[in-house]
């Protein structure tokens, strides 16, 4: 009786502490959704100091982020991250894919808090993203592109998800774990003429790598496959039970600041887009990045 007593008490201080925290959240500062970028220098202004590019002379529309539109595909450690920064900077429309929840495990990248474990990493990103900026316009699907009816899907909102009705987005950017996903973001992309960005961590977690994509511009990616895939290894063979791969949030960060600095240079068309920035396999570049 005496144990039974101490885990109904345990269970009512959780509830208590969950209610606490609901209706912390419900009081909480919310942030105002304003019809325009403006670069007036004051506290209560989020765009202030992201307009001081433009009065700097570093980029001279940026208020045009607003007019932008970016697909992701994949919300883990980079892709949320990734998500995150275009948010904050302001970027108009966010089309967001990923098939898979979130859970614990999750919790060592930078994004994802506890109380969303068990919801689908599309629903608990836009969450948390429209908090951050209510701005900003959000689809979130949760399915599997390499799927065949799912990669039509993924056609459509590629050559109608723009920011102007029936409009194409403006880039892609591919987060995803594994080259089937990837090979139906190369195929999607080269079928629409579409730009888009690939990135990657290694398994080991120490390196990384980015790569920009323009159809009839670049080589596509299935020229220069991952090394293990070029090899005639099948990645399904490569998963054990009780076995994954290594995870830093800071690698995850790293490559998502690369990632998203590359795209907002190509959006906004300032400074010099890197074409790649690849490395990985066992080159730990991270340690003095040039």
């Amino acid at each position: 009786m005496g144990d039974e007593v101490v885990m109904l008490k345990a269970k009512v201080a959780a509830l208590e502490a969950r209610l606490r925290d609901v209706e912390g959240k419900k009081n909480a500062a919310s942030r105002v959704q304003l019809a325009s970028m403006s670069a007036e220098v004051v506290d209560s202004n989020p765009y202030s100091r992201l307009m001081a590019l433009k009065r700097m002379g570093v980029v001279p529309n940026y208020e045009d982020i607003r007019k932008l539109s970016v697909l992701v595909v994949g919300l883990g450690g980079i892709g949320s991250v990734a998500a995150e920064m275009l948010t904050r900077c302001g970027i108009g429309k966010l089309i967001l894919y990923d098939y898979d929840r979130v859970e614990l495990a999750n919790m060592n990248r930078l994004f994802f808090q506890p109380s969303q474990a068990g919801m689908t990493k599309t629903a608990a990103a836009t969450q948390t993203l429209v908090e951050i900026n209510p701005a900003v316009s959000f689809e979130e699907f949760a399915m599997d592109i390499t799927t065949p009816a799912n990669f039509e899907h993924l056609l459509d909102r590629i050559q109608l998800g723009g920011i102007l009705p029936n409009s194409p987005v403006d880039l892609v950017l591919s987060c995803v774990d594994n080259f089937a996903a990837r090979m139906s973001i190369n195929e999607a992309c080269n079928e629409l003429d579409q730009a888009w960005m690939e990135s990657g961590v290694s398994e080991d977690a120490v390196s990384g790598h980015i790569q920009t994509l323009l159809p009839g511009r670049t080589a596509c990616f299935e020229c220069l496959p991952p090394l293990i895939v070029a090899s005639g290894i099948r990645e399904s063979t490569l998963k054990r039970e009780g076995v994954c791969a290594a995870s830093l949030p800071t690698t995850m960060g790293l490559v998502a600041g690369l990632l998203v600095q590359n795209a907002l240079k190509f959006l906004l068309e300032f400074g010099q887009v890197r074409m790649d920035f690849i490395c990985r396999y066992g080159r730990r570049c991270f340690d003095t990045i040039e």
